[in-house]
C-alpha cells in the first residue's frame, strides 16, 4: 500500500483525512497541535463572545487508528526530490504527500508591524488577544492611560470586520466591569483600500459599515499604515495613533516551506498546481488551500478561504483513491458557495449562491455553515457535543 502523508490539520487537511478514512485508505497526518480548530470562528472567542472550548476538537476524536496515524510535530523542512519531510521531532517519508499547512502572515514590508502587532491566526493567538485586551482595561482602571483602551484593527477584510463586530459588543461590558465610561473606548478599523469586505457588493459593504459604526467602531478606509511602533501606529498621512493594542488582519501568504523547498511558487509563495491539484514540479505532491496557486476562471489564483481548502481536501482524497486504484484523476472545480460575515452575535451580511442576505438571516446561514462542517467532521454526535459546549459557554 502506498505511504500517504498529510501535513496539517486545518480545513483542507481534515477534509482530506476524513474522506480518506471513509474510503479505508491508510495515511499519516502530522500537525503541530493535537487538535483541529475552527479558524473561521476564532473572532468570536477572541472578541469575548464565548469560552474557547467549543472552537476546537481533538483530532483523535475524529480519526480512527485503523486508518490514521496521528503525529504531533512541527514540520521544518521538505525535501521533495527525496520524498522526505523533516519535523522538529522526527523525519517522515512518503509515496504521496498532501501539503495542507495553511498560510503565514503578510506584513507587506511595513516597519515594526510584525514586532508590535497581535495576529488572529490560531486558538492560542485568539486567547492572547482576549487576555491582552482584558489586561489593558484592568491597567487603565489604575493609570487612566487612554492608549490602553484604544484598539486598532488593521485590515477590513472578513477577519478584521468580524473581529470588530465582536469587540464592538464586548468592549462596553469590559468598560462596565472596570467602571470606564463608554465614551473613553476607541475601536478603530484601518483599511488601505477604498472599501471594506471587497468580496461583497457595495450595498452589503455599506450595510456592514453602518452596523459597525452604530455599535461604536470607527471605520477608516483609504488609510495606509506605514509604520508600527511600541504603542503607536503611523499612517501615510503622517498621523500617529497612540494605541497599546494593534491587531493585524491585513493579509496572508503561503507557508514559506514551499518556496524554501524549491517549489515553483507565485509572488505570494503559493505552489503552482495543475488541474488535479498536483504540484507542477512534483506529481507525487498535492497542494491545497492557502498554499496552492490554483487559477480560477478569471485567470487569477483563487483567494484563500476555508470553503476552498475543504473542497480541495475532498478532491485530493478522491484523486488519491483514483490513483491507488489505477483510475484517471478528475480535474478540480471550485464550487463557490458565497461569503458570510458576522457583525457581532446577532446580525451579519453576505451572499449565498449569488443571493444577498443581511441581518439575522445572514447569521442563521453562517450558523448553518458551521453545522455542516461539524457534521462533515464527526457526524451528529460531534455536532451535539459542540452545541452543548456552545450553550454552556454563553
Amino acid at each position: 500500500m502506498a505511504k500517504i502523508l498529510i501535513l496539517g490539520a486545518g480545513y483542507g487537511g481534515m477534509a482530506a483525512a476524513v474522506k480518506m478514512q471513509k474510503s479505508k485508505i491508510p495515511f499519516t497526518i502530522v500537525n503541530k497541535h493535537s487538535y483541529h480548530y475552527f479558524t473561521t470562528l476564532l473572532h468570536e472567542p477572541a472578541g469575548g463572545r464565548n469560552d474557547f472550548e467549543p472552537y476546537y476538537v481533538e483530532i483523535s476524536d475524529i480519526l480512527q487508528e485503523s486508518e490514521a496515524a496521528i503525529v504531533k510535530d512541527t514540520i521544518v523542512e521538505i525535501h521533495p526530490e527525496e520524498k522526505r519531510v523533516i519535523g522538529e521531532r522526527d523525519e517522515y517519508t512518503y509515496d504521496y504527500l498532501v501539503f495542507a499547512l495553511g498560510n503565514a502572515p503578510e506584513f507587506f514590508g511595513i516597519p515594526g508591524l510584525a514586532e508590535h502587532s497581535l495576529l488572529l491566526r490560531s486558538l492560542e493567538s485568539a486567547k492572547e488577544i482576549r487576555s491582552h485586551i482584558e489586561n489593558m482595561f484592568a491597567a487603565y482602571a489604575v493609570d487612566k492611560d487612554p492608549s490602553r483602551i484604544r484598539i486598532v484593527v488593521g485590515g477590513a477584510g472578513l477577519t478584521g470586520v468580524e473581529l470588530c463586530g465582536e469587540m464592538a459588543e464586548w468592549l462596553p461590558h469590559l468598560a462596565s466591569r472596570y467602571r470606564i465610561p463608554d465614551s473613553k473606548i476607541e475601536l478603530i478599523n484601518l483599511e488601505a483600500a477604498p472599501t471594506i469586505l471587497p468580496m461583497l457588493d457595495k450595498r452589503l459593504q455599506d450595510t456592514a459599515r453602518e452596523v459597525l459604526e452604530s455599535k461604536g467602531a470607527r471605520i477608516r478606509t483609504n488609510e495606509k499604515i506605514v509604520r508600527v511602533g511600541e504603542g503607536e501606529v503611523e499612517l501615510a498621512t503622517g498621523e500617529k495613533i497612540e494605541a497599546k493594542t494593534m491587531i493585524w488582519t491585513g493579509g496572508v501568504r503561503a507557508n514559506p516551506l514551499l518556496a524554501q523547498a524549491g517549489f515553483d511558487c507565485d509572488p505570494r509563495g503559493r505552489a503552482r498546481v495543475n488541474e488535479f491539484l498536483q504540484s507542477v514540479d512534483y506529481p507525487d505532491v498535492f497542494v491545497m488551500g492557502d498554499s496552492a496557486a490554483f487559477v480560477g476562471e478569471d485567470g487569477r489564483p483563487l483567494p484563500p478561504t476555508a470553503q476552498l481548502a475543504s473542497q480541495m481536501g475532498d478532491h485530493v482524497a478522491d484523486n488519491l483513491n483514483y490513483l491507488l486504484n489505477g483510475q484517471p484523476m478528475k480535474k478540480f472545480t471550485f464550487d463557490y458557495m458565497g461569503t458570510l460575515a458576522s457583525l457581532g452575535s446577532e446580525v451579519g451580511v453576505g451572499n449565498v449562491k449569488g443571493f444577498s442576505t443581511k441581518g439575522v438571516a445572514a447569521t442563521v446561514m453562517k450558523e448553518a455553515s458551521k453545522i455542516k462542517w461539524l457534521i462533515n467532521l464527526g457526524g451528529i454526535s460531534l455536532l451535539a457535543r459542540k452545541n452543548r459546549q456552545f450553550t454552556r459557554s454563553h
